[in-house]
């Protein structure tokens, strides 16, 4: 088999899609499958293939003729017919051709690439754009959706287009893979998509989880958290969706109970609103900045509680990262988080809808943080069910089986 995967030179290429092409990659690394990774929009100067044993790199700049450019899709439309012109010319071998796709808006070039060759293709669903702008708020989608077109703003007619946009790619493909049972029940529902389309494949990680228990104390000297001192740790970029704001509101409730507790906040973004929301306890929380993952990891190992206040998440790769460091955790019930961080391992937050926003009560979240706090052996054992659950759900291992066994079906 001859697998393309397309990646391109944006902002979730270095966050979760990254994370899923390098996983997928180590996946695949002992079989007979013949990998190569398209990066589409490359910032190189020029196109280059950079060939090796497992993995082939093929870098596709921007190709610009501004006097031919009329709009967006235009300039798509443009662009991916240089690409298909150079993947017509430069594969050579072409049995069992499979294209790849991670990003939603990739429907022409499924198309065109399935009138040019022989090949299946197939659409991973990383995430929705209106599930991120709107918070994961499906009430608010619909009710958009059933707007008339001249009473929604700019901002919901562009919303509404992109939706409609992205869901050409959901139809195009012949096979379409998501990361969880609430992603497909969205696809089915929202899209009209038919169940046997549809896998149902989450996301495996690599186990990095060395730590010795030695190494506790050491760690903590390094990160400068004292022994008597709690650790709560966030991980993610900051956007609102990521309901961070909540978690530092939560916080200061926590430290009422609590006072020798420390918010580790590990991400980056625009800093302003949350440094604003805890001014007023900035000596007990921390922002760490982007880290280096072993970094960030050394803070998994170290910290009491991990807490994933997300109002929209498709899957969570920090929610797995926790867990494979046996981390407990608070989480909300929302999308695909809710199968990924179960009871056995974590307490739930349910999300609060309403007809224009989404909320989590801050009473509630603080309560769940300080009951782990208060019940140490609950921590415990909360921490060890979640070592337990990504062994079975969500090792490399398990990941590499569906995936071959998901590109065999083909």
């Amino acid at each position: 088999m001859n697998l393309y995967l397309f990646n391109a030179n944006d902002i979730a290429a270095r966050y979760g899609i990254g994370t899923y092409l390098k996983e997928l990659i180590l996946a695949l690394k002992s079989t007979t499958i013949k990998i190569h990774i398209i990066h589409l929009h490359s910032n190189r100067s020029g196109f280059e293939i950079v060939q090796s044993n497992q993995v082939d790199q093929w870098y596709i700049p921007e190709v610009r003729n501004e006097n031919t450019f009329s709009g967006s899709v235009q300039k798509l439309e443009d662009y991916y017919r240089n690409v298909i012109y150079l993947l017509r010319q430069h594969i050579k071998d072409r049995t069992e051709l499979v294209f790849h796709f991670n990003f939603n808006q990739s429907q022409l070039l499924a198309k065109e690439l399935k009138a040019v060759f022989n090949c299946k293709t197939v659409a991973t669903i990383h995430y929705l754009k209106w599930a991120f702008e709107l918070q994961g708020n499906l009430s608010q989608l619909q009710a958009l959706k059933s707007k008339p077109e001249k009473q929604r703003t700019a901002f919901e007619q562009l919303l509404h287009a992109t939706n409609e946009y992205e869901s050409l790619l959901f139809k195009e493909a012949d096979r379409v893979i998501v990361l969880s049972q609430h992603n497909k029940f969205i696809l089915e529902t929202e899209y009209q998509l038919v169940p046997e389309k549809i896998s149902v494949i989450p996301n495996g990680l690599d186990d990095t989880n060395t730590l010795q228990k030695n190494d506790q104390e050491r760690l903590r000297k390094k990160w400068l958290i004292s022994d008597n001192e709690f650790l709560i740790l966030f991980a993610g970029r900051f956007q609102p969706v990521k309901g961070l704001i909540f978690l530092v509101r939560a916080f200061h409730k926590v430290l009422e109970r609590y006072p020798k507790c420390r918010l580790m906040i590990a991400g980056n973004g625009n800093y302003d609103m949350y440094l604003q929301e805890s001014k007023d306890i900035c000596t007990k929380t921390s922002f760490t900045g982007l880290l280096e993952k072993q970094e960030l990891f050394e803070l998994y190992q170290i910290a009491d509680v991990g807490v994933m206040p997300s109002l929209y998440e498709p899957f969570g790769y920090v929610a797995v990262e926790m867990m494979m460091h046996g981390l407990p955790i608070v989480a909300t019930a929302t999308s695909g988080l809710n199968e990924v961080v179960d009871e056995t391992c974590g307490l739930k937050i349910p999300i609060i809808e309403y007809p224009d926003k989404v909320e989590i009560d801050t009473d509630l979240l603080a309560e769940k943080i300080i009951y782990l706090l208060q019940h140490p052996d609950e921590r415990k054992r909360l921490g060890a069910n979640a070592r337990e659950r990504y062994l079975k759900y969500y090792s490399s291992e398990v990941f590499r089986r569906n995936m071959i066994n998901f590109y065999t079906s083909l």
